[in-house]
């Protein structure tokens, strides 16, 4: 029960009270999932199984309560700022989310994502598929009952529901005719961009370096564009990721000493997600839904607009080049024009997080068809395999020759996040139609990133869309960043002038 506030204090007041009180166990739950993937020995995994569960349900319990139910009842936001009115609709949309999924379904959902996951960071290193998959279709069995609970009270199909989760206000048949578009243009475009790539110089390799050299030079870069290591950490995890909270943010990364590219590229991505997560509204970050990031598709956005438009720019490349051969002594590979071809390069390959940002859609077109299938019961889980090679095929042209580089390279579906994927590639077109925004009101922003100088492209960003948390839905912060909706164009537009032009 809240006790900070007496019980004749107004009812909205209490409420915000009781959600700051969820959104704290919601930390802890990220900070300990951080835990698991970056430092967590593997024995440890049932216990911290049975820790997430608890508080999840405990989160829920606090959120379904009879006594949230009728503060909502009761609260008003009258004369109140635009983020109050804001902040309580989102509450009363959490709140009935929450009050159709039992709490021992939340708790059961929570368990057997952690041991599948668990059990999939073996399966992969073995490329044993069949060893996972009766975990996965148990979590699969459960997801599909919440996003059918979903699905009723929130009036969509279980797919949109299960989106809604990650980018609300975006379900599939917003997402298919873009897709469709993308499909169309790669399909018209792709042997045109490999023929005019294969008549130029073929790119110089990265010369190896130690892996503490890696890490050094991606906290000095990291920092660069933004990220304060006083209110951050930097890890090694198997899967690249951002995590913690505002004021304690947690991101990794996987180095190979043969190839610094992975690493750093990782770094880079995930701390546009951290730049995001630091500069949502002090006043609610981190405590109220409306201090909350407007969904995955946006933060995805923030993330490729520092990796794909602005590390990869000629722009940026033309300062890092210099900087890197000062700080590693002289090589070909580090020309800028080399940089470019090499981190540029547009390639068919298996792994979707190796991926040029030509192909890239195309993996996250598989990914959401094959979901759809498996949510409607189409797809069995023992079929997955088959159908992953026979999609990718059909993209691209080529077929994963294992598991591992087929159907169990992805952490996704083994923590029980179906719908998710979209949000990859919807976040790129957002980031480029925020790129075109942003150069428009920054005439300094190319040539600051000439000199390796983030502040423009961060202060842009920070006003239009972090400080906005979740006030608005995600197509009017397009509209107010941007003047216009999500659109494929922009995005086409910038793959042209790199890639074609």
């Amino acid at each position: 029960m809240d006790t900070h506030l007496s019980n004749t204090a107004p009812a909205y007041d209490r409420l915000k009270q009781r959600f700051a009180r969820i959104a704290t166990l919601g930390e802890a739950a990220a900070m300990l999932g951080w835990d698991a993937q970056a430092m967590m020995p593997d024995g440890g995994s049932e216990a911290r199984g049975e820790q997430l569960a608890t508080l999840s349900g405990l989160a829920h319990e606090m959120l379904v309560a009879p006594e949230t139910g009728a503060l909502l009842e009761a609260a008003s936001t009258p004369d109140s700022s635009a983020w109050d009115v804001a902040n309580l609709r989102l509450m009363k949309r959490s709140y009935l989310k929450a009050t159709v999924l039992p709490g021992d379904l939340v708790e059961a959902l929570s368990r057997q994502s952690n041991a599948c996951e668990m059990a999939w960071r073996q399966a992969r290193a073995e490329s044993d598929f069949a060893a996972i998959a009766p975990k996965l279709e148990g979590l699969l069995s459960l997801v599909r009952e919440q996003a059918t609970a979903l699905s009723e009270v929130l009036s969509l199909s279980p797919y949109d529901a299960l989106m809604d989760e990650f980018q609300p206000g975006i379900g599939a048949a917003d997402a298919a005719p873009i897709f469709a578009r993308y499909e169309a243009f790669l399909r018209d475009n792709l042997d045109a961009i490999e023929a005019r790539q294969a008549a130029g110089p073929a790119p110089v390799a990265l010369p190896a370096l130690p892996i503490d050299a890696q890490e050094a030079l991606c906290r000095d870069l990291a920092a660069r564009v933004g990220l304060d290591f006083d209110h951050a950490r930097l890890d090694r995890s198997i899967h690249p990721f951002c995590g913690g909270t505002p004021t304690d943010i947690r991101i990794t990364t996987r180095y190979s000493e043969a190839d610094p590219s992975n690493a750093l590229y990782a770094v880079v991505h995930e701390t546009g997600h951290a730049l995001y997560e630091a500069g949502l509204p002090k006043d609610w970050r981190g405590r109220q839904p409306v201090g909350q990031a407007c969904g995955m598709a946006a933060h995805e956005s923030q993330s490729l607009s520092i990796e794909m438009q602005a590390c990869r720019s000629d722009a940026f490349l033309s300062w890092l080049g210099p900087f890197l051969a000062e700080r590693f002594g002289d090589h070909p590979a580090y020309a800028p024009d080399n940089l470019a071809r090499a981190w540029r390069r547009v390639e068919r390959g298996f792994i979707r997080v190796d991926a040029d940002e030509v192909t890239y859609p195309a993996h996250v077109i598989l990914r959401f068809r094959l979901e759809q299938a498996m949510i409607a019961g189409d797809l069995k889980v023992a079929d997955l395999p088959g159908a992953w090679a026979e999609g990718l095929h059909a993209l691209l042209g080529v077929t994963p020759p294992d598991d591992a580089r087929g159907c169990l390279q992805d952490i996704h579906w083994y923590s029980g996040a179906f719908g998710y994927f979209p949000s990859y590639s919807l976040g790129a077109m957002t980031a480029a139609q925020l790129m075109d925004a942003a150069r428009a009101a920054t005439l300094d922003l190319d040539a600051a990133l000439a000199t390796g100088d983030f502040r423009p492209l961060r202060g842009w960003m920070a006003a239009n869309v972090h400080a906005q948390g979740s006030l608005y839905g995600f197509n009017d912060l397009l509209r107010h960043a941007t003047g216009a909706p999500l659109g494929i164009e922009p995005f086409l537009a910038h793959l042209r002038r790199r890639y074609l032009d």
